[in-house]
């Protein structure tokens, strides 16, 4: 028994073996040496493993291209210009004589013919100088009655002195002195009937002025402005007071600002066309009819106005109205066109010039075989965006506008194309 209680306690040796931790505190150190050993071979195997994923994929990239098919379309090389609308014919009806204005028959937006009454001044001022001149004009004439008649007295008492004359019944001044009343009593009556004459003109001024208290339209029109109101005086002393605006709408002039760098571009006849911010798709045409060689110029800007006329018989063209101009100088219709990007001279290099003369380029095709090749083309009218095909592609072919490296550039080019081409039918200030 004794025995085997001082089995039951732990000897010296037993103890040691029963601490197991203890033995095993160098393996742990180690195994932790050698992970840090392999750790940078690993970081290092990963960092080239990415290096060469991202050459991969650029090489990928830079290998890539941007195709776009030929297809047939219309295309045209344009001038284009910010215009304004102004009617082809019109005139301010303003009123010749001073006086308060009675009555105004007509309203802005009107629509008038020649000759209608449009308005009408107070008449009695010169209702009332007419009845002075009639009456002053009747005491002349009076006056001249009995100037005719002394006149015919004259006469007689001559005729009677020269045979007293001849009898020797009177003497020779007696004669001479009746012959100068006669020549006096002459004079009285010419002086008479210049002064009748001076009156009646008077007295025509007046009626042609009472006339004019009438204001008819001097032309079939719509009435665009009217700057007085009824009852306000007006003073024609010194000029004549507007009393409406009549514009023939019928047909629109349209102006539109050239810079001086286009102008030179414009030639007297060449088509012209708009569009209106309200109606983007419709155009209205015409043709260049005059260039003002007078410029507008705008801080530094020098612009010149290049006139051409539209018809307007529904009335949608109104004054002052915005427009985006064009003034066509070459176009094609139904032909094949590519982006110009997809277009380069004969030395390599990409240009975006734009012209109606026919000249050689070089474009890069995409084969069916997914080849590349160089071929040699016709190019006809040419803008920023887009050229025209003469010879040398099919409908259909691929030609190449750009690396797939550059395909954020060249998507945003394309857009941008896009955009202008798009924004080149709106004005800037829209």
């Amino acid at each position: 028994m004794s025995k085997i209680a001082k089995q039951g306690k732990a000897s010296p040796a037993e103890s040691n073996v029963t601490f197991i931790p203890a033995t095993l505190k160098p393996d742990r150190r180690k195994k932790r040496s050698r992970l840090w050993i392999w750790l940078p071979v690993i970081l290092a195997v990963a960092g080239a493993g990415y290096y060469a994923w991202i050459n991969y994929s650029a090489s990928i990239a830079s290998t890539a291209v941007i195709t776009q098919a030929v297809v047939r379309g219309d295309i045209e090389n344009a001038v284009t210009a910010v215009g304004t609308f102004d009617s082809i014919k019109s005139v301010d009806a303003g009123a010749q004589v001073s006086g308060q204005l009675k009555v105004l028959h007509v309203e802005i937006g009107d629509t008038v013919t020649q000759n209608q009454l449009i308005g009408e001044i107070d008449p009695a001022t010169i209702q009332n100088r007419i009845e002075i001149d009639q009456a002053e004009l009747a005491n002349l004439q009076a006056q001249l009655i009995s100037k005719n008649a002394q006149l015919v007295l004259k006469q007689a008492n001559i005729d009677r002195q020269r045979n007293l004359v001849a009898t020797r019944s009177v003497s020779q001044s007696t004669l001479d002195q009746a012959i100068a009343d006669l020549a006096a009593a002459e004079a009285d009556v010419n002086a008479l009937a210049a002064q009748i004459r001076k009156q009646q003109a008077t007295l025509a001024g007046d009626q042609v002025d009472l006339g004019y208290t009438k204001i008819y339209a001097p032309m079939a029109g719509t009435i665009a402005a009217v700057p007085v109101k009824e009852g306000q005086t007006l003073n024609a002393s010194q000029t004549a007071p507007t009393i409406a605006t009549i514009a023939d709408l019928s047909t629109m002039t349209v102006k539109a600002q050239v810079s001086e760098a286009d102008v030179s571009k414009l030639k007297i006849g060449m088509d012209a066309y708009f569009t209106l911010l309200g109606q983007p798709g419709k155009r209205y045409k015409g043709k260049l009819r005059q260039i003002q060689p007078t410029p507008d110029i705008q801080n530094n800007v020098v612009l010149y106005y290049a006139l051409f006329d539209v018809p307007n018989p529904d009335g949608d063209l109104m004054i002052s109205m915005s427009a985006q101009v064009f003034f066509v100088q070459s176009a094609a219709n139904d032909v094949l066109v590519v982006p110009s990007s997809a277009v380069s001279s004969s030395d390599g290099s990409r240009r975006a010039g734009t012209g109606d003369k026919a000249h050689k380029a070089e474009v890069v095709v995409v084969t069916t075989a997914g080849s590349q090749e160089t071929r040699k083309v016709e190019v006809g009218v040419r803008n920023r965006v887009s050229a025209e095909i003469k010879s040398g592609l099919k409908e259909g072919e691929l030609v190449v506008v750009g690396q797939g490296g550059e395909s954020n550039g060249a998507s945003t080019s394309r857009n941008s194309g896009n955009r202008s081409q798009r924004g080149m039918r709106m004005p800037p200030m829209f």
